[in-house]
């Protein structure tokens, strides 16, 4: 049985999305304060956390990037907020998805399901096609995939990384050099309409550099392709040995 933490001060809403997960067949523990949503999620190790953007004891961001340091569950972010300015700093933060209140909770659960499948299993077709392809990278490579633990070797350090960085970098790997349209790198990260956009994408490539490259402002392996998209090229070169 999967596990949902829900950190949200509003009693009533807590109570339905509780409600609602609990049906689906979701364990759900409720927090109505971020002090003890961080505690909550040490001890009860959720598989995915829904996250109020408005707490009584510490911003939602504040909380959003503090799980984020700890652990790579999957954050879905509720808030009154629809900005889109909202939606990128959230991103920032950390968060894997963004929904606006008021919302379906019919459209919520069936986002729970997606993230917690996403980042829990995939299609055993398409695990054997891109392990087979990581497999094949040599030593050298600056960039490696730690599986089980779902994590980035960078040039010998692991690296912890989102939910969605992950995934694109997996499919970065898997096929070097080619190069991918923003909208396929969204549908990389959601098997549905989602906030995610042209810019969200923009966002995690930026945080992808700031973690694999050696000079994020002149990136050497994750490449503009101006007008279209992005694509990965590893090069020895920048192998750095410590």
């Amino acid at each position: 049985m999967y596990k949902v933490l829900v950190i949200e001060d509003d009693v009533m809403m807590s109570d339905m999305l509780s409600m609602y997960l609990t049906e689906e067949g979701y364990s759900v523990m409720q927090a109505y304060r971020a002090d003890e949503g961080l505690r909550l999620a040490l001890e009860f190790a959720p598989n995915l956390v829904l996250l109020d953007l408005i707490l009584p004891d510490l911003d939602g961001m504040e909380v959003c990037a503090l799980l984020r340091k700890r652990s790579n569950v999957p954050i879905m972010i509720l808030s009154m907020k629809s900005e889109v300015s909202e939606r990128v700093q959230a991103l920032k933060a950390g968060a894997d998805d963004y929904m606006c209140k008021p919302f379906s909770m019919h459209e919520m659960t069936a986002r729970v399901e997606a993230l917690i499948r996403r980042s829990n299993t995939m299609q055993t077709d398409s695990v054997q096609q891109i392990a087979a392809a990581v497999e094949g990278l040599e030593d050298s490579d600056p960039i490696q995939l730690d599986f089980e633990r779902r994590l980035l070797l960078v040039r010998g350090v692991l690296v912890e990384t989102t939910f969605s960085e992950y995934e694109l970098m997996k499919l970065f790997l898997a096929y070097p050099g080619k190069v991918f349209s923003r909208e396929e790198l969204i549908n990389t990260i959601r098997g549905f309409d989602s906030f995610v956009t042209d810019r969200a994408i923009d966002v995690h490539i930026v945080n992808l550099r700031k973690k694999i490259e050696q000079n994020p402002k002149e990136p050497k392996l994750i490449r503009t392709v101006w007008g279209f998209g992005y694509k990965y090229t590893a090069e020895h070169s920048s192998v750095r040995h410590s």
